[in-house]
């Protein structure tokens, strides 16, 4: 489904540029940037509750005794 999505002048200009210098479609620059996007911010959702976890002492030490049972599971025996 095609939809239209406004931008700046100076936005579809970059977009242009990028598609040309990586000889690609606008389409494929703009579908990348937004999956980059959207990565970028699951994992600064992801940072900002492993932080959360590790300034409560007592949770953050459950988690690492949690970790070190898991981790004699691997199929290796490698903990790492």
């Amino acid at each position: 489904m095609a939809s239209t999505v406004r931008i700046s002048e100076p936005s579809h200009q970059a977009l242009r540029d990028l598609a040309e210098r990586e000889q690609v479609s606008l389409q494929t620059v703009l579908e990348r940037a937004i999956e980059n996007y959207r990565r970028s911010r699951f994992l600064d959702a992801l940072n900002a509750r492993y932080e959360a976890l590790r300034s409560d002492p007592q949770k953050w030490t459950a988690e690492l005794n949690e970790r070190n049972e898991w981790s004699g599971t691997a199929i290796d025996g490698d903990s790492e």
